[in-house]
């Protein structure tokens, strides 16, 4: 064994041990591991009962522009959550200004303190946002792809070329989406919602999908992001997936539109959604509106909650941690419950997985060993204090370890 965890609870309230060879986990019963094959460990964990749970999956994130509010200011933040989310075209634009005079060596130093931050938060898998576009150019795309190397061994980063700024009022956007894509971008992204006509959004969708179907990748794409119940992208977007044989390939984030669709249009995307396998992402920390979560989770459709922002335009706060987005997804979404406690830890570990397309998440025997050791036993602990994991496991190796303390001083 490389790695032993003793006295782990599970969330089902079992006390295991969890032993780590190869990078592969095996579940025994407790006190049971000197039986184990290739004992004695390298390293052994004791638990002492903390809770352990899979490593948290972040769907969302616009890495290449973390902590650059200062940069931008709060106009576009104003503009796309004021008002019922009415000038979130606005905000586009708005946003687009800390784009001026873009350099990758400047991006770097941000992106590598978020990264740091989701390894300490054990946030082990990262679908990265980086803008591609005229205004960019490839900056934040060089910015990232550095970090995703020098983080390699202790997360996995993967990159979506995100056309922010759109792809048919954005001339030359798609062409530098296709260039990231040979330089080593992993998804294929879009936002349609922002292009001036439906006909442009169905333009934006068919180029993503078509492309993504030729090169073997995955499409992420945000969808529907304004308090308008008329937009209509995220139906696109199933139905080019259909179309084009990426059924489980996809990923639909924010969706806020739907909160305000009549009950029979909601349930008639909701089937259209689930034969293409379309996976959502929520950030309802971020925005006014939210994708109705419950709802789909009940549907059998993949949900996760996602971090979007970290102190960019949109958003003043994050931090890479999923269990402080589970946490304010418990209130705003009305998830209070022991149930809905133990759903907001799937909506960020096993469902997240499942939107992301990472296979076996879960502490099973024969699993990838990525999993944290939580400095508490109760899921509602984790929750509530949302604070970093003791330890953090990647690939069967420790990668991060916390500890913190209080002396109250009482004279």
């Amino acid at each position: 064994m490389d790695l032993l965890v003793t006295d782990a609870r599970l969330r089902d309230g079992r006390v295991v041990d969890l032993a780590v060879t190869d990078a592969r986990l095996r579940v025994l019963p407790r006190g049971s591991a000197g039986a184990a094959p290739n004992a004695p460990a390298a390293r052994v964990i004791a638990a002492g009962g903390r809770l352990v749970t899979e490593s948290a999956v972040d769907n969302h994130l616009h890495l290449d522009k973390v902590h650059t509010l200062d940069r931008v200011g709060d106009a576009a933040l104003s503009a796309y959550t004021d008002d019922g989310m009415a000038g979130a075209m606005t905000s586009i634009e708005l946003a687009s200004a800390v784009k001026t005079g873009y350099r990758s060596t400047d991006a770097l130093p941000p992106v590598r303190r978020a990264l740091t931050e989701a390894v300490r938060h054990g946030t082990l898998h990262v679908q990265a946002f980086v803008d591609v576009d005229t205004a960019a150019g490839l900056e934040g795309f060089r910015a990232v792809a550095e970090a995703r190397r020098e983080f390699a061994a202790l997360l996995d980063v993967r990159i979506v070329a995100f056309p922010q700024d759109g792809v048919v009022r954005d001339p030359g956007a798609a062409q530098l989406c296709e260039e990231a894509l040979r330089l080593g971008a992993d998804v294929v992204g879009g936002i349609p919602w922002i292009e001036h006509t439906d006909a442009d959004a169905r333009e934006h969708v068919e180029w993503a999908c078509a492309l993504a179907a030729r090169e073997g990748k995955r499409v992420a794409m945000l969808t529907d992001d304004a308090g308008d119940p008329t937009l209509r992208t995220t139906e696109m977007l199933a139905a080019a997936m259909l179309e084009h044989g990426l059924v489980g390939r996809g990923v639909a984030c924010h969706a806020r539109a739907l909160a305000l669709y009549p009950q029979p249009s909601l349930l008639r995307l909701a089937g259209l959604a689930k034969r293409a396998g379309l996976g959502f992402v929520s950030d309802p920390q971020t925005g006014p509106l939210h994708l109705p979560v419950a709802l789909f989770r009940d549907l059998g459709i993949p949900v996760a909650l996602g971090q979007d922002d970290i102190e960019d335009a949109y958003y003043p706060f994050g931090r890479a941690n999923l269990w402080e987005v589970a946490f304010l997804a418990a209130h705003l979404l009305e998830f209070r419950t022991a149930a809905a406690q133990q759903a907001l830890l799937d909506l960020v570990t096993t469902d997240a997985a499942r939107v992301f397309g990472v296979e076996h998440h879960r502490l099973a025997d024969g699993a990838p060993a990525n999993f944290v050791v939580h400095d508490a036993e109760r899921v509602v602990d984790v929750l509530r204090h949302h604070a970093a994991p003791r330890w953090v496991v990647f690939r069967g190796r420790v990668v991060a370890e916390t500890t913190t303390r209080t002396d109250i001083v009482t004279r």
